[in-house]
């Protein structure tokens, strides 16, 4: 079977190439103790199931609740450049639940297309993950850089994002998207990925490889049913173009995981510890000489104050108010963080819940049944009850593993 890998929006893909661990084992063990199943036939001895630490899902473990709203165009992301009085604008926005993953690939977009003006002094407009991306670029090149924004990273919205690598998750719909634009997703995917591979094994872990566990009641499906919102959008699914950098899942038989489920898959994917990751970015532009600025733009005519022709445009989903651009759908997510456990190395699925352990905190979210979840859907405000019932959903898989032991 193929399988693919995902953040629920490549999460629903990583679900779909992820395997599975059985709660039996981990959720028996004392506190801190890990389970270390034995070896089973169907499995070569290199490929058993590593010791898993449990994960203490409790309520009362809730650090904080954030809500991001991701921006889907059903075109994908706006990388052209138009001219507002005097300024060129160069657009780089409305990458859905891929603006982390694919923020090197469309940033040396951008920022070729600024430098192909001939000016060396360009303004950046947002500091989250495609503003700070971009300006590295820039500055890199050789070019003075200064970031406009009202907020910093870790305020930006990107900043609340799961930090899974899912570089099409949703990303366009399909009929929707110009000719060539799946060759310029797989570009700019390559090139995220050979930039991300310079991040692995740094301090604080920015960029990690882990191993991710889905767990099933009944057999699952061959990969991903490609979803329909209400609307009838459909997402696109670019996976099999970058196969060969997309490890597959492998089905785990009955006793090689420590979990209850009869169906289980483990795969592995690479997870942006968004707070470290960020930070380093930060740090990196601005001990390089790039410069940031706090300001607020309403309308384009806003960027005539600045002292500089040419404009990068990375605002994410505030493009939608500062653009009018009504292409920009938002898609909400919410995360529950629990404190963070350093002995956490696997993430986990079961019954739409997704969990995933960085070293800023473990990230609870519900994902819904497709990535349709959340489509169309602007509320900012958290959830006490969504956060809990997530929660509850894994906790209820540990009772299940206690009741049945290892």
């Amino acid at each position: 079977m193929t399988f693919k890998n995902d953040t629920m929006a490549s999460r629903r893909r990583l679900l779909a190439g992820l395997g599975g661990l059985s709660l039996m084992g981990v959720a028996a063990c004392a506190p801190g103790q890990m389970m270390r199943p034995g070896r089973v036939s169907g499995l070569a001895p290199f490929d058993v199931t590593p010791p898993l630490a449990p994960i203490r899902m409790r309520p009362d473990r809730i650090s904080k609740i954030t809500v991001c709203l991701r921006p889907f165009r059903k075109a994908g992301p706006r990388l052209d450049v138009e001219t507002v009085g005097d300024k060129t604008i160069v657009h780089n926005y409305g990458h859905g639940g891929s603006g982390w993953s694919l923020s090197w690939g469309s940033g040396t977009i951008a920022a070729k297309n600024a430098l192909s003006t001939g000016e060396k002094d360009v303004a950046v407009i947002g500091c989250g993950a495609l503003g700070l991306t971009a300006a590295t670029l820039l500055r890199r090149a050789g070019a003075n850089v200064t970031i406009y924004a009202s907020e910093r990273t870790p305020y930006t919205r990107s900043a609340r994002a799961t930090g899974t690598w899912s570089p099409d998750s949703r990303i366009a719909a399909v009929g929707s998207t110009a000719p060539g634009f799946e060759e310029q997703w797989e570009e700019m995917c390559r090139t995220s990925y050979k930039a991300y591979q310079t991040y692995l094994g740094l301090a604080g872990d920015p960029v990690e490889w882990t191993d991710r566990y889905s767990l099933f009641d009944t057999p699952p499906g061959p990969g991903r049913v490609t979803p329909h919102d209400p609307n009838g959008v459909r997402f696109v699914d670019y996976v099999e173009r970058v196969r060969d950098i997309t490890p597959r899942g492998v089905d785990l038989p009955a006793g090689s995981h420590p979990f209850p489920t009869p169906y289980a898959r483990r795969g592995s994917s690479m997870q942006f510890n968004v707070a470290e990751y960020a930070h380093l970015l930060l740090t990196d532009y601005l001990l390089a000489g790039g410069q940031i600025e706090t300001m607020t733009f309403h309308t384009p005519a806003d960027l005539a104050v600045l002292k500089q022709k040419v404009v990068v445009n990375c605002t994410g989903y505030g493009a939608r108010a500062l653009w009018k651009d009504e292409s920009i759908i938002p898609v909400r997510g919410q995360i529950a963080w629990l404190i963070p456990q350093p002995e956490l190395h696997y993430g986990l699925y079961y019954r739409n819940v997704s969990v995933l352990p960085r070293r800023d905190g473990i990230v609870v979210q519900y994902v819904g049944e497709t990535e349709a979840w959340g489509y169309n859907d602007d509320n900012e405000t958290a959830s006490r009850t969504e956060a809990e019932a997530a929660i509850a959903t894994i906790a209820g898989l540990y009772r299940r593993a206690d009741r049945t032991g290892s």
